[in-house]
C-alpha cells in the first residue's frame, strides 16, 4: 500500500507538467519551477501542464478556476496530482496563509475579475484560521455563492460543525493513503461540474 505523510517536508520532486506558475502581483519572475511559496503571494498553476501560453489554452475550451488556501506544500502538490489524474482543466489559485487570503476575497468582491469556480479550504492556517477565511468567503459580497470544500486533517466533529455552519459546501478528510487522495481529483470535478454560480 501507499501512504503519504501530509507534514512531510516537500522534498520530492512534483512532475514537470503540473510546474507552471507565476506570481499574480508580477513582482516576482516566472521560474517555471519549484513549489516555494511565499505567503505573501499568490499563486497561479495551470492545469494540465502545457507549452501554450493560458490565453491560447482558453481557446481549446474553458478552463475552470479553483482558490486554494492551504500552507501544506506536500498536500497542494497532491491536489494538484490528483486534478490533473482526473483531467481537469484549471487554474488552480494558491495561497498559503488565512490572512492574505482574506484579503484576496476582499479584492475579488471588490472588483468584477470572474469568481473561482471552486474554493478548497484548509482550517489550520497561518495568521488567520480557515474557519475565519470561509466566514468571509459567506460574508455576502460576491464570492459568497462559490462552493467550498474543506479539506482537513481534523475528523473532529466539532470541527465538521463548525465548518457547515459558516456555509462550508462539504467536509473532506485528508486521507491517509495516497490512491485515496487521487481520487479526491474525482469529487473536485464533480464539484465544478455542478450547478454554476448566479
Amino acid at each position: 500500500m501507499e501512504y503519504y505523510v501530509p507534514t512531510a517536508p516537500p522534498s520530492m520532486p512534483a512532475p514537470a507538467r503540473v510546474l507552471r506558475f507565476e506570481n499574480v502581483s508580477g513582482s516576482a519572475p516566472n521560474t517555471g519551477a519549484g513549489l516555494s511559496l511565499d505567503p505573501d503571494e499568490v499563486r497561479r498553476f495551470y492545469l494540465p501542464f502545457q507549452q501554450a501560453q493560458p490565453d491560447e489554452v482558453e481557446q481549446t475550451g474553458k478552463r475552470s478556476q479553483i482558490l486554494m488556501v492551504e500552507d501544506n506544500l506536500a498536500d497542494v502538490r497532491l491536489v494538484r496530482e490528483a486534478l490533473e489524474e482526473h483531467g481537469v482543466q484549471c487554474e488552480l489559485v494558491v495561497i498559503t496563509d488565512g490572512e492574505r487570503a482574506i484579503r484576496f476575497i476582499q479584492s475579488l468582491d471588490a472588483g468584477d475579475t470572474p469568481l473561482p469556480d471552486l474554493a478548497i479550504l484548509d482550517l489550520n492556517l497561518p495568521k488567520k484560521s480557515g474557519i475565519d477565511v470561509l466566514r468571509q468567503l459567506r460574508a455576502g459580497g460576491r464570492c459568497s455563492r462559490i462552493p467550498v470544500t474543506v479539506l482537513s486533517s481534523s475528523d473532529h466533529p466539532t470541527d465538521k460543525n463548525e465548518a457547515f455552519r459558516f456555509g462550508a459546501s462539504r467536509y473532506l478528510r485528508k486521507p491517509p493513503r495516497l490512491a485515496e487522495f487521487m481520487s479526491l481529483g474525482r469529487v473536485f470535478k464533480e464539484m465544478l461540474e455542478g450547478e454554476p454560480k448566479a
